[in-house]
């Protein structure tokens, strides 16, 4: 008789639905920056559009493969979801540090350092694409399937 730890049933469970819960925080992220753009009418930075393409293609590739059950996506997805945390991490940076954008200005729109939103005094949309792309990397390499 085998008996099934507690870290197998997590383990089990992200494996189950990691690509769903992955697509969903894909979804909602898009959802949230068209919201923003288009309802809101708050211009994208540069580095906000380099975000979105990283972002965008996650929602149609991992809600197919969530509806097949294609854990193979993974491995095609996660440099996706890599890549947009690192743009990310650095919007922030130049969020949290001003003079870092002047490394590399924004040459188009808005300046990336400018904040449309600031709840709780450290909420941006920069900290909240940041959090999507870190859950999705998260969701995704907790759901791959174990090698055998």
């Amino acid at each position: 008789m085998t008996t099934t730890t507690e870290s197998e049933i997590y383990e089990s469970w992200f494996q189950r639905y990691g690509l769903y819960l992955a697509w969903l925080v894909a979804l909602v992220a898009t959802g949230g920056s068209l919201y923003f753009s288009e309802i809101r009418g708050f211009i994208p930075c540069d580095l906000c559009w380099y975000q979105r393409i990283f972002m965008y293609p996650q929602v149609i590739l991992l809600g197919i493969a969530a509806y097949r059950g294609d854990r193979r996506i993974i491995g095609y997805v996660l440099p996706l979801s890599i890549i947009g945390m690192l743009i990310s991490i650095y919007h922030n940076f130049e969020i949290w540090f001003p003079k870092v954008g002047d490394m590399m200005p924004c040459r188009s729109g808005i300046p990336c350092n400018y904040d449309y939103l600031n709840w709780l005094g450290f909420i941006t949309i920069p900290l909240m694409a940041l959090t999507a792309f870190i859950l999705i990397t998260v969701l995704l390499v907790l759901g791959r399937q174990k090698s055998e």
